[in-house]
């Protein structure tokens, strides 16, 4: 009897966790193989074997980890004009990797200026980031100016000796944007701090 409320409890905990990672992936359509790791993760538990159940169901979870990098890559602007882009790149690490995180990227080149665009969630560093946007004196002790672009709190740092700076915008508190360059004018990373959608991000569930 014991065992089969421990069963019945393992089971009800594994469909939380399947609901869960079904909310997660922001009404994407869940592919099969997410589906069939969530299965094997039942199989497993009610067979007892409990190192395979959690291994199946950090897989399933990597899986959709990386859908949402690709949610992320819609958002990362188009090159402006004279500047060329590589692809697309998006990448998701578990909590084992440098405490995990989705992040999406873009480079962009024009002659030899580089610009490096980030779209990041799911990251502790968002939480250290955070304390800076909350206060500004912090920011200004690293160089970093507090500014508004479209609406967005940002952190502006810029060296006109060295052309180079970043960008750093918080959005909902919940997507942090990254925008670096290098051999580039302030003018050139606000251009593509400009060209993105920050509403449309900050209404991704």
């Amino acid at each position: 009897m014991e065992k089969a409320m421990h069963q019945s409890k393992g089971y009800n905990f594994l469909v939380v966790v399947l609901g869960i990672l079904i909310i997660g992936v922001a009404g994407v359509a869940i592919a099969d193989d997410v589906e069939d790791s969530v299965k094997e993760a039942l199989e497993y538990y009610k067979d007892g074997d409990y190192s395979n159940a959690a291994g199946s169901l950090e897989y399933a979870a990597q899986l959709i980890r990386q859908k949402k990098g690709g949610q992320l890559e819609v958002f990362l602007p188009k090159p402006l004009p004279g500047w060329t882009a590589e692809d697309v790149s998006s990448q998701a690490m578990g909590a084992a990797m440098f405490g995990g995180g989705v992040t999406a990227e873009r480079n962009f080149r024009k002659d030899n200026s580089r610009i490096k665009v980030q779209i990041i969630t799911d990251s502790p560093m968002m939480q250290g980031m955070m304390v800076m946007f909350t206060n500004p004196a912090f920011a200004a002790t690293d160089g970093g100016k507090m500014e508004k672009i479209k609406r967005q709190k940002a952190i502006v740092k810029y060296a006109p000796g060295k052309k180079k700076g970043d960008i750093k915008i918080m959005v909902v508190n919940r997507f942090l944007v990254s925008i670096e360059g290098k051999n580039v004018s302030k003018e050139d990373l606000m251009d593509y701090a400009n060209a993105i959608d920050y509403k449309k991000l900050g209404a991704l569930p």
